[in-house]
């Protein structure tokens, strides 16, 4: 691999990897190449509950079909597809912010929170089914949109395409942006491939390295473009989860108005993602062979992340649910009661608790957050709540059918009494199959791009060496970080 610009002659990294910066190298592109039984196990059990989550959708969608009026069959499709909003799509998120404020704790996994891209083919191919039972705007079909008539929407009017081509272009946007960060992240480690590898695998990469030569200007290029790609990734996420979270959430709802429910969708998206990709340094530490390059350092730091976000989240909570409290108005109390109190009263109880009271009464502590296993516990339960969370929203929102009625009390005054559509909807087996195979598809998907990009990235962790000194003091040496630009 070319010099980097800034290189200086060879230096001892930090206590966790004890390497100079071209046995690095060396080191990293040997566990690149070598793939162990135990990961290829995973990638065929991921596939198998992958084909079965398919097989199922198949099944339902002959049975069903795939329509509006079939809408209330795929409410747990429409919270897997949702939670892998949340997860995989927001995670390169990650890269980009810790990028921006140049932190050096985050380069151990900053190439894994990018491979989290790969996932977006699947979300958009999952989004398809999303678009096809979605209500249109006009109901009555008359071209004139009415409230208490029409579907509820961010959309003024009806523009050409509004919503379905909207979301969709937006989603795809998300993805293209995502990938595009990924190749110019990766191609002076494809470079480095090209240059150590032989036959199919080095002209593959040769290609996709475009020409990288590892000069000043190459350098300069690639860090103008990452800032610029982060930039529109973050603009166009939190466009996607405002669209995926009114369009196929809120709207649906009658009489749900909420002002900052897009917000939180948001920030449960940043946390769930954090949660994510504590957990996946986890894996790489203690089962992927990265255990020299990754210490307590990034953990302890993204606990802290993490502590703050779930402190955010609990408050963007508490502020939903005071204005529809104390606003005592009897279409806010039915949402309460739909979506927290009691229809779904066990998802939403089972979000709280995994979505803050477990990472916060855990994190609180320093010598928890000091830790390996202290912020992976908390990481996986705001995983698991973030689950619960979509759940508790997509389900029920896709099991209403009247979605023109002005109000849940209208919708049940109409239907005497509490309506059918109210009531808690439990997971069929094909409901199961779909979930898992949504969460296996990521997996699948996550795994296989390891095998093509490197899912530590080589150049990054020799450039976090560049900044690193051991000083002599009185009787010891001590480590010296410095601080890009």
């Amino acid at each position: 691999m070319a010099r980097h610009p800034h290189e200086a002659a060879e230096r001892t990294g930090p206590p966790e990897v004890h390497l100079s910066d071209r046995e690095v190298m060396q080191d990293l592109a040997e566990k690149y190449d070598a793939a162990c039984p135990k990961f290829w196990l995973a990638v065929a059990v991921a596939g198998g509950l992958f084909a079965l989550g398919v097989l199922a959708f198949v099944i339902r969608a002959l049975d069903v079909g795939l329509s509006d009026s079939s809408r209330n069959e795929y409410g747990y499709y429409a919270a897997a597809f949702a939670f892998l909003i949340v997860t995989a799509t927001t995670a390169p998120l990650a890269a980009i912010a810790f990028r921006w404020t140049k932190n050096h704790w985050r380069r151990p996994f900053s190439r894994a929170a990018e491979l989290f891209s790969l996932v977006g083919i699947l979300a958009v191919l999952a989004f398809i089914p999303m678009l096809i039972v979605l209500p249109g705007i006009d109901l009555n079909g008359d071209g004139v949109l009415e409230l208490g008539k029409d579907r509820r929407t961010i959309w003024f009017s009806a523009p050409i395409g509004a919503p379905i081509w909207w979301d969709m272009a937006g989603l795809i946007g998300v993805v293209v942006c995502g990938l595009a960060l990924l190749w110019v992240s990766a191609r002076p480690d494809m470079a480095q491939i090209a240059q150590v590898s032989n036959g199919l695998r080095a002209r593959v990469m040769g290609r996709l390295a475009c020409g990288w030569q590892g000069t000043v200007r190459d350098w300069n290029v690639q860090k103008g473009q990452m800032a610029i790609l982060g930039a529109f990734y973050f603009m166009l996420l939190v466009w996607v989860h405002t669209l995926i979270s009114l369009d196929f959430a809120l709207s649906l709802i009658p009489g749900w108005r909420d002002s900052i429910f897009a917000a939180h969708h948001v920030l449960t998206g940043i946390q769930a993602s954090a949660g994510l990709l504590i957990v996946v340094l986890f894996l790489m530490k203690k089962v992927g062979g990265y255990d020299r390059y990754i210490g307590v350092d990034p953990f302890w730091s993204f606990a802290k992340v993490l502590l703050g976000v779930t402190l955010l989240w609990g408050y963007f909570w508490f502020s939903e649910f005071m204005t529809f409290w104390y606003g005592r108005d009897e279409t806010e109390q039915t949402v309460i009661k739909l979506l927290m109190v009691e229809s779904y009263r066990t998802a939403f109880l089972l979000n709280l608790f995994f979505s803050f009271f477990i990472p916060f009464v855990l994190l609180l502590w320093n010598g928890v957050r000091k830790s390996v296993l202290g912020p992976t516990v908390a990481g996986a339960s705001v995983i698991i709540g973030a689950f619960f969370m979509m759940v508790r929203l997509y389900v029920p929102a896709f099991n209403i059918k009247d979605v023109g009625a002005e109000s849940i009390a209208e919708f049940e005054a109409a239907h005497g009494g509490t309506a059918a559509q109210l009531l808690p909807v439990l997971p069929g087996p094909l409901d199961v199959l779909m979930v898992v195979g949504m969460m296996a598809g990521a997996a699948f998907i996550f795994l296989l791009g390891t095998r093509l990009i490197p899912i530590m990235s080589a150049w990054e962790m020799k450039e976090g060496l560049m900044y690193v000194l051991y000083r002599p003091f009185m009787k010891g040496k001590y480590l010296v970080l410095g601080k890009p630009e």
